[in-house]
Formats: structure tokens, sequence, C-alpha cells
């Protein structure tokens, strides 16, 4: 087995293990996906793998260590993320489901555009993943690495996130997990509520990137 292909093992193991975590992220598509937004789960899903190749690919090229050097910019965009959960944590709160006898929950504004653009502000407002792809990759990757090995982990880091997400959307949509929103949705909501008002909070006041 060549040195590259054991370095392309290693980091994905490593962002799989961390993809897999519970954070923001998992709660915005479990939040989606329950509540019957299928489309919008599925816009998100994309959205936040994109969103984590571009961050992938900044630190891969050396510009993502660069942005963290401007302090004040690093600042205003983790303020900024950890507000924008913050918001989505309260609508949360405040949405209160539609009680649905049929086997589909209706839902307003259910689209995969606006799932695209909820995905890409959920992980590009949260500047704690330009540290961790710089940690990841400076701790993994030698300096040596040939680009079609980087093209690779890039890649697998997107399909990582494509079915960790979609398997996510997946198993909370299906009939028994939209029979207990119906029947919980509003603790369902409160729940993911306070998770990503949580997480919002510690990204206002954690230490800045």
């Amino acid at each position: 087995m060549s040195a590259e292909l054991i370095t392309i093992m290693t980091v994905l193991a490593l962002y799989a293990a961390i993809v897999i975590s519970p954070g923001p992220n998992f709660a915005l598509i479990s939040r989606l996906a329950i509540s019957g937004a299928r489309q919008t789960s599925i816009g998100a899903t994309l959205g936040l793998a994109c969103a984590a190749t571009i961050y992938a690919a900044l630190s891969m090229s050396g510009l993502a260590f660069l942005l963290t050097q401007i302090g004040w910019l690093a600042g205003a965009v983790q303020i900024a993320g950890g507000l924008f959960l913050v918001y989505l944590g309260v609508k949360s709160w405040l949405h209160r489901p539609v009680p649905h006898d049929g086997d589909s929950i209706p839902l307003a504004h259910d689209s995969f555009a606006r799932g695209l653009r909820l995905g890409l502000l959920v992980n590009l407002s949260n500047p704690k993943g330009i540290a961790f792809f710089i940690s990841l990759y400076a701790a993994t990757i030698p300096s040596g690495t040939s680009t079609p090995a980087k093209i690779a982990i890039l890649s697998g880091g997107f399909a990582l996130e494509i079915l960790w997400y979609g398997l996510v959307v997946w198993l909370l949509s299906t009939g028994p997990a939209r029979a207990a929103y119906r029947r919980f949705g509003v603790w369902i909501e409160r729940t993911m509520g306070t998770f990503l008002v949580l997480f919002g909070i510690r990204l206002i006041f954690e230490k800045r990137v």
C-alpha cells in the first residue's frame, strides 16, 4: 500500500469521525428532516458539503491560514455565525407544528434552494471549520502530497458529508419518525432549537480562531 493511499485513508477516517459527531450541522439536518421538509433537508445536506469542501480547499491551498490571521475578520464572522445559529434556534422554539393525520406533514417553504442556502450559511459562518481543516491537514498530510491525492481527499470528504447527512435525512423521513414528530413535534422543535441556541452562544463567546 502506497504512502499516499495511507494518507488519504487516514485523513478520511478522521474526517468521518468528526462528521458523525453531534453539532449544529446535525441539529439543523435532523430538525428539517423529521419535520417533513425533505427537499429543504436534501438541499441543506448539499450546502453543508459544499461549504465544508470550500473550507477544505482553502486550507489545502494555504489561504485559510492567511484568513485566520485577520483577527477582526475572523471574530466578526464567528460572532455573525453564532447569532445566525441562535436565530435558527429561536425560530425552532417559536415554530408550532400543525397536527396532521395523513402520512405526510405539510410544511411551508419546503424547497431545495432554501435548504442549500441554509446549509451554506450555517457551515460558512462557522470559522471553526477553517481551524479544523488547518489542524487536520497540517497533522496528516505531508508537504509533498501530490495534487491527485489532495483531490481524492477533497472528493472523499464531500462524499462523506453527503452520505452521512443523507442517511440522517432518510432515517428521519421515515413513517415512524414523522409519526413521532406529529405527536411530539413541539418538544422536538424546542429540543433542536435549544441545541442550536447553545451552539450559537458557544460560538459567540468561544476564543477566536
